[in-house]
């Protein structure tokens, strides 16, 4: 049996296993298993390299990224950023959903995570949506189809495993993603304020600036430059972050921490939400999350070992040499390739396991590994609303107390009008993603 075909059974193992259900870090532990029986590879050389992998402190941003976007949901920094978005896109027709994409992309230079955006803004938006003359199944579609900025707008987790995993530069990582981050921004508002308008809705306009007691009378309103002096230290959020990372202040692994700690700050001594129980109930989901993340990273990475020391990255560049030499038919079966990854696992899987291999596969045809950045993460972002993984959509159905029938067809609708288009001019139009990394000399 050639070692070609002992990585496909490889795969199969790993589909059978994540379409199963199992847990993600017995999927990859079984496949990995697999490998080592029938290709003899010396699993004890794959437990150092695995464990010295893990100790990186690039590797540590991931678990203070998740600390900081739970502290972003429970502190009341979303509520501020709401009603400053709603300052600029509030007189527009349908600007409660403009606000909700706008402010998922602030909270994106903030967490570095998709599930954040939903956590934040979903129950806070969502009803008031539905109040406003939305179905409900929309609105729930558009706070979970926007919350995959939180991968787009740096800094992202995503772009900092690529980086760890493929030794490429985390800071131009960061900045390829901006532009497209930014298209579906436009892109998601656009096909809101269409559903606005086709369904006669009345002007929308988000008004958490106000409070009305149970008479109804207005009890409080605040002026916009109080709004703005309350979100004050919300917004130093990204700044800081942001800054720092481009100011050579911390590094991007650094920022994390940061992050987390501003976050901390902010809700404890500005807000005064984050009281002993709801920082212990915070740190206790956390560490949940953390373990089963670093876990699987940790098999992932060993299953991703096995296959380098089989030389099937090597393999896989004469595989797609054989089929074709144009870049962009090459670029087509890539990204096909990365939509079915983003269907059945997470992002971080997908960059963990495929970053290694798919690299050195798109260097041959001449693309910059930082263009390939761009190109994965927007390409896997989409897999957390496509089933059968789809882990946002159900977390959005779940925070929107929606049925999967409901979300479905107005998630697709945002998905292949609003931001394949993106995915597609990420993919074929370099500049897109090249533009900023390298008029900032980072590239």
């Amino acid at each position: 049996m050639s070692l070609m075909h002992i990585f496909l059974l490889a795969v199969v193992v790993l589909m059978i296993f994540l379409l199963g259900g199992v847990s993600l870090p017995f999927c990859f532990a079984a496949s990995l298993a697999f490998l080592v029986y029938v290709a003899d590879v010396a699993v004890g050389s794959l437990f150092l390299y695995s464990f010295n992998q893990m100790i990186s402190m690039t590797l540590l941003a991931v678990p203070m990224f998740l600390i900081a976007g739970t502290l972003v949901s429970d502190s009341g920094i979303a509520e501020r950023l709401l009603d400053v978005a709603n300052i600029f896109v509030g007189k527009i027709k349908g600007s409660i959903g403009v606000i909700c994409v706008v402010t998922c992309g602030f909270i994106g230079a903030i967490s570095g995570s998709a599930f954040t955006g939903i956590a934040a803004i979903g129950p806070v938006m969502i009803p008031r949506m539905e109040k406003e003359g939305y179905e409900r199944g929309f609105a729930t579609a558009l706070v979970s189809s926007a919350s995959v900025l939180g991968m787009l707008i740096p800094p992202s987790s995503a772009t900092i495993l690529y980086g760890w995993a493929t030794g490429a530069s985390i800071l131009a990582g960061f900045v390829s993603t901006v532009v497209p981050g930014i298209l579906v921004i436009i892109t998601f508002s656009l096909i809101n304020i269409y559903y606005a308008r086709k369904h006669h809705n009345p002007q929308l306009v988000y008004e958490t600036a106000e409070k009305s007691d149970e008479a109804g009378n207005k009890t409080e309103s605040l002026s916009k430059k109080k709004i703005i002096i309350r979100a004050l230290p919300a917004l130093s959020m990204p700044v800081i972050i942001l800054g720092g990372i481009y100011g050579g202040i911390f590094t991007p692994s650094e920022a994390a921490s940061v992050a987390a700690f501003v976050a901390l700050v902010i809700g404890i001594f500005f807000y005064k939400t984050l009281t002993p129980k709801p920082l212990l109930k915070v740190f206790k989901d956390s560490a949940n999350s953390i373990g089963g993340i670093f876990t699987m990273i940790f098999f992932c990475y060993m299953l991703s070992q096995a296959l380098v020391i089989l030389r099937i990255p090597q393999q896989l560049v004469q595989v797609f040499m054989s089929i074709t030499d144009n870049k962009y038919i090459m670029l087509i079966i890539v990204n096909l390739f990365l939509l079915c990854v983003g269907m059945i696992a997470s992002d971080t899987v997908g960059i963990v396991l495929c970053a290694p291999l798919l690299l050195p596969i798109v260097q041959s045809y001449g693309i910059d590994p930082i263009h390939f950045c761009a190109i994965m993460i927007v390409n896997l972002a989409a897999g957390g609303l496509t089933p059968p993984y789809a882990s946002v959509m159900y977390f959005g159905m779940k925070v929107g107390n929606c049925k999967f029938s409901e979300v479905l067809k107005p998630t697709m609708q945002l998905l292949f009008i609003g931001y394949l288009p993106v995915m597609i001019l990420t993919t074929y139009i370099e500049p897109i993603s090249m533009f900023l990394p390298r008029l900032l000399g980072l590239v």
